[in-house]
């Protein structure tokens, strides 16, 4: 399903788009549902909005809401079967984000992202002589493999590009090892004087028996 619920000012939101799309009524029919009930509403806090352009070109006024306003707001739909199944991904996500904003404002998070930009920077640096290598065997193309490597250890935890900001502290812990285990093969890859391609198919598998082994351990 998609993204219900968004961070506004470090505050999880949704919003009366979503809302309609999510439950099958017309945006319309929300947005009035919000005006009649905009007493009940601010006494959870003031009812926020943005204006979004439209494909017509014209604009719309979309309300922004915070959880309790969300909460109540969809108890006042009747609970067809797509309301129900919107009610029960949305209660999810919202304690999904709630999740999320706590453990990363934790110390514990902030010290572990501090230490995976480190590491990163040290896999940059083997990279780089990578590259290097790469073209000193005649890659025309060795440059790449600075995103090659990203999307590698990326896919392998489960987090798209730019967004180890929003990895949990468990899912970088697991990116600086895998970013260590690169940084060591390439070593000794060079070291050998093997074919560029052979070092990182050679990464490659090492990441991938990584993962095996460390899910194997996550559920013995």
């Amino acid at each position: 399903m998609q993204e219900l619920v968004k961070i506004i000012r470090n505050e999880p939101f949704t919003d009366s788009l979503v809302i309609a799309e999510g439950t099958g009524n017309q945006h319309e029919s929300i947005q009035r549902r919000i005006r009649n009930y905009e007493k009940e509403l601010f006494t959870f806090g003031k009812v926020g909005f943005e204006i979004r352009p439209m494909v017509s070109g014209q604009e719309m006024k979309v309300y922004l809401l915070n959880e309790q306003q969300a909460t109540f707001l969809i108890t006042l739909l009747k609970n067809t079967k797509i309301v129900v199944s919107f009610k029960l991904e949305l209660v999810r996500q919202f304690y999904q984000m709630r999740q999320y904003l706590m453990e990363h404002q934790s110390s514990h998070w902030q010290a572990t992202r501090l230490e995976s930009k480190f590491s990163r920077r040290v896999e940059t640096d083997e990279i780089k002589k990578f590259v290097a290598y790469a073209k000193s065997q005649g890659s025309q193309h060795a440059e790449k493999y600075y995103l090659t490597f990203s999307k590698l250890v990326n896919r392998m935890i489960g987090i798209e590009a730019g967004g180890r900001d929003k990895a949990t502290a468990g899912q970088l812990n697991t990116l600086i090892l895998m970013e260590h285990i690169i940084g060591e093969v390439i070593q000794d890859g060079i070291k050998q004087e093997l074919f560029y391609k052979k070092i990182y198919q050679i990464c490659k598998i090492r990441i991938e028996q990584f993962r095996e082994i460390a899910y194997l351990t996550a559920v013995s």
